[in-house]
């Protein structure tokens, strides 16, 4: 019992009581939750989230194109430069998305279109998990080789990075075969992904792409 209910003589009268109208409160209440703004927040991604998405993006793309334009035997100063600038932006690579990654941790990812079948739902959350797993996997395989070989990254020319493993030609050479199956997963795993986010866009006209180019 409270003191108030004890004391009735230090009671208020009725008449000075203020009234709360509790059904106002609960349409105001509900309002606010459905406001536009309310709802953008919630089906949306942060800036700070499409900003990663989209720098991860174009460094995984420079890091694809550098290798490729190396030669299959290393020769000149100019070979030897194209491929310490792909371990520079691999070890970038791994920075940025462990960034992406602790900031999603905190900031989860809208959900798809309620539209979208069951099955789709599983098979985009599993292939999201697998990109992020092969993101960090191939930058840590081709560190690792490096390091295998003998070979020290010094990231940027300005900071030597750890050797972690002691030199080894055999191992360097299975990391080399483990770096490049990797490395042909998330090819194929990133062409179904852009593929996925066409189909989201002009097939089933949603919202999907959208979001992560920050219009929606």
């Amino acid at each position: 019992m409270s003191i108030l209910a004890a004391r009735p003589t230090v009671r208020p009268c009725a008449r000075h009581r203020p009234k709360i109208d509790r059904s106002a409160t609960l349409r105001l209440a509900l309002a606010i939750m459905h406001t536009p703004e309310t709802r953008f927040a919630a089906a949306a991604y942060t800036r700070t989230a499409i900003t990663l998405h989209w720098l991860v993006a174009a460094l995984i793309a420079g890091a694809f194109s550098v290798a490729w334009s190396l030669p299959e035997h290393l020769h000149t100063p100019a070979d030897f430069r194209l491929l310490s600038i792909h371990k520079w932006i691999g070890i970038t690579v791994f920075g940025a998305a462990t960034l992406r990654l602790l900031w999603r941790l905190g900031h989860p990812a809208p959900p798809l279109p309620s539209s979208t079948p069951l099955w789709q739902q599983r098979a985009a959350r599993g292939s999201h998990a697998l990109l992020y797993a092969l993101i960090f996997l191939i930058p840590l395989s081709g560190y690792l080789m490096s390091s295998a070989a003998g070979s020290q990254v010094v990231y940027l020319g300005v900071l030597p990075l750890p050797l972690p493993l002691a030199k080894d030609k055999a191992l360097a050479q299975e990391l080399f075969g483990v770096h490049q199956a990797l490395t042909t997963t998330l090819l194929v795993l990133l062409s179904v992904h852009v593929l996925a986010a066409l189909k989201h866009h002009f097939v089933d006209r949603d919202s999907v792409l959208r979001r992560i180019l920050g219009r929606e």
